[in-house]
């Protein structure tokens, strides 16, 4: 497969993974705000609860739809690898929300609201997108040489 084709390929994967990862961003961010500021959760819980929910659309939507061309090598070892890889991100998140906060509240003197924890919150969400693209794309849903050789000859 040429340069061209691959770079085709990579980017149909990556918006059919970015628009997956939109809709899990939309019920990632409504269950935030619902654990935070309906129920009272702590910050960190509230994202990790919130992260909880979105992995279950991100799992059946990345594997059925972003990355439906790609070898599967069981469910249980991919959904074991998926698992690890979110876990990864998720602490990876919610150390960035709570660093966020706390650095809001060391400039401003006092805890954050509910605008910028948000704020703080959609920046978590963008440097984990990345984090997560490439560990699907290389890791988790990874293309074997088998299936190099199977597009190939297609």
């Amino acid at each position: 497969m040429d340069r061209r084709s691959r770079l085709r390929r990579l980017a149909g994967v990556g918006t059919r993974f970015l628009i997956v990862g939109g809709i899990s961003t939309l019920i990632e961010v409504g269950a935030f705000n619902l654990f935070v500021y309906v129920f009272g959760w702590d910050l960190v819980f509230g994202k990790i609860g919130a992260s909880l929910v979105a992995l279950i659309n991100a799992y059946f939507g990345n594997r059925e739809w972003a990355f439906r061309d790609r070898n599967r090598r069981g469910r249980a070892a991919e959904i074991v690898l998926f698992l690890v890889v979110n876990l990864v991100c998720t602490l990876l998140g919610a150390g960035i929300v709570w660093l966020g906060a706390e650095v809001v509240e060391g400039i401003t003197g006092h805890a954050p609201g509910p605008a910028l924890v948000n704020v703080v919150n959609l920046g978590s969400i963008a440097v984990i997108v990345v984090v997560r693209f490439l560990l699907y794309h290389y890791v988790v849903f990874r293309h074997t040489p088998k299936d190099d050789v199977d597009d190939a000859s297609a």
